[in-house]
Order: structure tokens, then C-alpha cells, then sequence
């Protein structure tokens, strides 16, 4: 299965070190600044608009160890995971908004001990539920039943799968995955998931095995569509294409390979104006597992915390400031804005009619 940075012995830089990275103090170039480029846009300073989605991420244990992990997530990464404390807290937010979508996240979130009870509770709250799921997770005997439990509780599940192919898709998550993964999603499809009129929604995620920017989501969708149904008898309902970030475990890639600049310039030179109006933290709020507030799950992973005056921790939750707050910016979030975009949800040109600055 892998380590993760934090075990492995070339140990991750810490986060000031990789903001010093993504802020190019080491470049051999200049690359413009990413408020430059809002403001050029008219969308300096970035402002949240709401909160229509509450992520929860989970913790970092996971029973993978995928390369392009931006959350360097492991079957090691045991301490870090939400205490049940901390998920009520988080249900305590939640009754204070207008039924949010719960967005939950990992690692493996379905790996926290809490998991099921917290989807559970947010059910009884009226929201609907999202679960991030790298589908192995469903095969493992520990987690028995737990399909079924998605599907009764009415769980949209968004199931990340690097391609349609075995070989791209274990040279990015381990040998076997692929099979596995096949193995998750026509259980889920015999459940109802991705059928047309059952209400189970069933959304993948691609995410490029290289430092390149993804293909526009339309055709790659189509060709998931075409070959995992000839090939494996499954369907599913949209796919969505997210822009590796250049942080956690893909940026120590970046930096190792050499093709950090590259890449940055890839993404710098590829910004759109539309593509930043639709960003996903402007309607998004996530949560550590610590509690911790963010305005992204990218954020997070950089130890960004909220600023500018908004509340810090979910014990601290304040509905109406955290939903006009200005956003923390920073390089890493041209790999939201290049191109078509680049969120949780997928590409985000378009998403936002209200282009301003809140």
C-alpha cells in the first residue's frame, strides 16, 4: 500500500516551507501573484457568498496511497481523525444554516469509527449527504454493509477513479486497485447507484496521472461513460475533472521530478477570469479534523487557516460572518482557476453569475 510523506524518509517539508515554494521565493522566475490576477479580474479581494456546502474532512487514514494525494492521506495516518466531540460540533453548525449540502471527505472518511453515526444525524437534519469515496474502501471486510448503508441513507457518492484502463489507473494507486474499484461501482450500480429515476447518485472524479492540466470535462466524461459501460456494464451519472494542486504529495512529486515550474507556468498561463468567479470556497466552508476552519480543502493542506478576522475553530462558528468572509488566496489557487476550473464539483466556468467580489 505505500507510507505517506509524514512516514516516508524523505519527510515532507513543513507548510512554511511549501507556501515558500508555491510563493516562488525558490523559482528562477518571477511568477505573477495570484491577487495580481484577481484584481485584474475585478475580483480582488475574493469574498465567500454563502454556505451551501459544509465539508467535513474526516482524517487522513485511508487504505490507499495515491500518488497525487493532496492530502497525503495512508493506511499510517491514524491520529489524525475527527473525535466524535468534534463531529457534534459540526452538527451544532450545521442546524445553524440553512440545510447545507454535508460534503464529507478524507482519507477515507468512511474509515472514522464516527462516520456512519455522524451521516445518520445529518440525515435526520434534512441535508443531503455527499461521501468521497476511492470505492476499495467499499471491498474491504471491515466494512461490510456500509454500500448499503449509503444507499439507505440516500448518499450521494462522488467515487474518485484515475481512468477507465488498470494500468493508468494502479500506476497512480497501486497495483489491483482497478480491479477493486470495478468490483465497488457495479455493487453500487446493483444497489440503485447511477441508475436512471432510483435518486442515488453515483459522480466520479478524474484527476490527470501527470503534471499536465485535464482534458475538458465533457469528452473525457464521454469516454468514461463509453468504455466503462461496454467493458464493465456500468453507468453513473456525471464525471468530474479536478486540476492536481500543486501541494501535499503532488507538489513533493513536482519538485522531485523537476517540473515544478512547468507546471506553475502551465497553470498561471492558463487562468480565467470566469473560472475564478466560480471558485468552490466562495460557497464552501471545510472543516479539519481538528475543527479547524478553512476556506477550501486546498487550504487546508497548506495550514491556511480562515483570516481577516473570521472565526478560526467550529467551536467558534458564526454563520453570518463565516458567510461573508473574505477568502485566503495564495499561488496553489491558480490550479482552481485554470482553464475550464477546477473544484470538488468539477469545472466552475459558469458557476457563478454573480462574478464580483461579493
Amino acid at each position: 500500500m505505500g507510507t505517506s510523506l509524514v512516514s516516508a524518509r524523505h519527510s515532507p517539508p513543513p507548510a512554511e516551507e511549501r507556501l515558500r515554494i508555491l510563493n516562488n521565493r525558490a523559482g528562477r522566475s518571477p511568477q505573477r501573484p495570484f491577487d495580481d490576477a484577481l484584481a485584474a479580474s475585478g475580483l480582488h479581494p475574493l469574498a465567500a457568498t454563502g454556505i451551501e456546502i459544509f465539508q467535513v474532512n474526516a482524517g487522513k487514514l485511508c487504505n490507499q496511497t495515491c500518488k497525487h494525494c493532496h492530502v497525503d492521506a495512508g493506511p499510517d495516518r491514524t491520529e489524525e481523525n475527527m473525535t466524535r466531540e468534534t463531529f457534534e460540533l459540526c452538527l451544532d453548525a450545521i442546524r445553524r444554516l440553512d440545510r447545507p449540502k454535508v460534503d464529507i471527505t478524507g482519507g477515507a472518511p468512511e474509515l472514522n469509527p464516527n462516520f456512519r453515526w455522524f451521516v445518520e444525524q445529518v440525515r435526520g437534519l434534512g441535508c443531503h449527504v455527499m461521501d468521497r469515496c476511492n470505492l476499495t474502501v467499499l471491498t474491504l471486510r471491515s466494512q461490510s454493509g456500509l454500500a448499503e448503508f449509503l444507499a439507505r441513507n440516500r448518499v450521494e457518492v462522488i467515487a474518485s477513479l484515475p481512468y477507465f484502463s488498470a494500468d493508468r489507473t494502479d500506476a497512480q494507486r497501486g497495483g489491483g486497485i482497478f480491479e477493486k474499484s470495478i468490483e465497488a461501482l457495479q455493487k453500487l450500480n446493483g444497489l440503485g447507484y447511477g441508475q436512471p429515476g432510483s435518486g442515488l447518485a453515483l459522480n466520479l472524479v478524474y484527476n490527470p496521472t501527470g503534471a499536465f492540466l485535464p482534458p475538458p470535462q465533457q469528452a473525457i466524461e464521454a469516454d468514461f461513460r463509453r468504455e466503462l459501460k461496454k467493458r464493465h456494464g456500468i453507468v453513473f451519472q456525471s464525471l468530474y475533472v479536478i486540476t492536481n494542486m500543486p501541494i501535499s504529495r503532488f507538489l513533493d512529486f513536482l519538485m522531485r521530478s523537476g517540473n515544478y515550474e512547468r507546471y506553475m507556468n502551465k497553470l498561471i498561463a492558463a487562468y480565467n477570469p470566469p473560472a475564478a468567479a466560480g471558485v468552490m470556497c466562495r460557497n464552501t466552508l471545510s472543516i479539519g479534523w481538528d475543527g479547524a476552519l478553512y476556506d477550501c480543502d486546498f487550504n487546508q493542506m497548506l495550514e491556511l487557516g480562515t483570516g481577516f478576522g473570521a472565526p478560526r475553530h467550529i467551536r467558534d462558528f458564526d454563520p453570518a460572518q463565516l458567510a461573508r468572509r473574505r477568502i485566503v488566496t495564495g499561488q496553489h489557487c491558480y490550479g482552481c482557476t485554470a482553464g475550464a476550473g477546477s473544484s470538488c464539483g468539477g469545472v466552475t466556468a459558469g458557476k457563478a453569475a454573480d462574478a464580483g467580489s461579493g
